[in-house]
């Protein structure tokens, strides 16, 4: 790798819900999710005079040059530097529940930084790409993988209107865990619509939290605490799993209207088959889809796999299936203008 050259490799997330969506309660929002070892995103970066972007990967959305540009002109603005030379090696699904936008985001501006021979510090600057407004995970296995529970923010801030970006902090981390190295994870995506993103998601966020049930909050409250909490702290893949589902399960329950169900078509038939396979622990809807999630490990990997099969057999669509790791760490940011590798 050339001295001035960078990379950002970083993999997925899951999210498995919100704490708390109801205006009633001190903090909004706590967000639970996971890094994942795979899929990834990878972006190379070089100094330039001006930004220029390349798609190399021949599965990315047409969109991607397009966020990759946007987010290349912000870290540039950042920096202070003229421009970059940015190419997107591999890419994550747009819009399928698995965090393509935060982590492609914070990638370009990893590599963009570390080109320059400077700290990319996501954490501060992942507001003025639009990104960590309500969830925190992303950013947070961005930077250092494993499980995470996000503090929210104070629902004093809570507005009608989008803020503008850059006009918040990203919730700091509550707690976070490493994940045993025997989990793996299930993902299972349907070939079926983009879940939401930008005005629309917003506009459903607003819609959901102006109506949340406070009482679903404190159920939630107290399976974070009592299951989710301890099963990951003592490694009971069962427990854990069961727990997150339930806390899917429940977050459905205030976006039913917005997305026509507890579950979005046609994912609430992909879970419900998954919840009647022995090999998978829990399963439930990574953000607002389609891709959804089964928490297994590496000895029932093979039998969660043909579940997955099975799953989209049933509901009568198309996918994938694969069966993952969870990342042990943050992104791998290589190379730069300090010749670090």
């Amino acid at each position: 790798m050339d001295i001035h050259m960078a990379r950002a490799s970083a993999g997925a997330r899951l999210h498995f819900g919100f704490c708390n969506l109801s205006l009633s309660h001190e903090r909004l929002y706590g967000a639970l999710g996971l890094g994942l070892a795979e899929p990834r995103v990878v972006v190379d970066a070089e100094p330039a005079d001006r930004v220029r972007v390349g798609v190399s990967t021949l599965t990315a959305d047409p969109l991607v040059r397009d966020d990759v540009r946007e987010y290349a002109a912000v870290a540039v603005d950042l920096l202070g530097v003229d421009g970059a030379r940015v190419a997107v090696r591999e890419t994550l699904p747009r819009h399928a529940g698995l965090g393509s936008g935060t982590q492609l985001a914070a990638a370009t501006l990893a590599a963009v930084a570390t080109a320059y021979g400077e700290e990319p510090r996501i954490r501060e600057r992942a507001p003025a790409l639009g990104r960590g407004g309500r969830s925190g995970v992303g950013v947070a296995t961005f930077e250092a993988g494993g499980f995470v529970l996000d503090a929210g923010h104070p629902t004093a801030r809570f507005t009608t209107d989008r803020p503008a970006d850059g006009e918040w902090t990203v919730p700091p981390v509550a707690a976070r865990h490493g994940v045993p190295d025997d989990w793996r994870f299930l993902l299972v995506r349907p070939d079926a619509d983009p879940g939401r993103s930008g005005d629309a998601e917003d506009d459903a966020m607003r819609t959901a939290v102006e109506r949340a049930d406070p009482g679903l909050a404190d159920r939630i409250g107290g399976i974070v605490t009592r299951r989710v909490l301890p099963a990951i702290a003592t490694g009971n893949a069962e427990r854990f799993g069961a727990a997150v589902a339930e806390i899917g399960r429940l977050n459905g329950a205030w976006y039913a209207d917005e997305q026509g169900g507890v579950y979005r078509p046609p994912v609430g038939d992909v879970v419900a088959s998954l919840s009647d396979a022995a090999a998978v622990f829990g399963a439930g809807q990574s953000s607002w889809g389609p891709t959804v999630y089964g928490v297994t490990d590496a000895a029932n990997a093979g039998a969660a796999a043909t579940a997955g099969e099975a799953a989209l057999d049933e509901a009568g669509v198309d996918g994938s299936v694969a069966v993952v790791e969870a990342a042990d760490g943050g992104a791998r940011v290589t190379g730069g203008g300090d010749g670090r590798e």
